[in-house]
């Protein structure tokens, strides 16, 4: 048994398709814009801040939750990734980034998941 890896509504996933296949066959892989800032990330919510684009970086999706930000009160919503730079970047391996607005192409480049044959 193999695995084909196919994208999701064909590149222009909402988030409620990325939400369902992470709940029916588990994570994704979702490709986006890294910016200089991203590099440096530690924890929270990522949202960028900075214009220099560094590349282009594959990660999986493995879920989502939504956290009341402790400088403004608001609620948001965000993904939760994991990354392949090893436990000493973000949250041990993982980072949070904004969930339901694209944030540097988040939602929109490619979301992949495996299909066994």
């Amino acid at each position: 048994m193999g695995v084909s890896a196919t994208q999701l509504n064909g590149g222009q996933a909402t988030v409620a398709a990325i939400q369902r296949e992470i709940q029916t066959n588990g994570p994704v892989v979702a490709i986006f814009a890294v910016y200089s800032d991203f590099m440096s990330y530690r924890s929270g919510v990522y949202f960028r801040t900075s214009n220099q684009l560094v590349g282009y970086h594959a990660v999986r999706i493995i879920g989502w939750g939504t956290q009341t930000c402790f400088n403004s009160n608001q609620k948001v919503d965000f993904w939760i990734g994991a990354n392949s730079w090893g436990t000493g970047w973000g949250e041990y391996g993982f980072f949070k980034i904004r969930r339901g607005v694209n944030e540097v192409g988040f939602e929109q480049s490619g979301i992949s998941f495996g299909v066994p044959k």
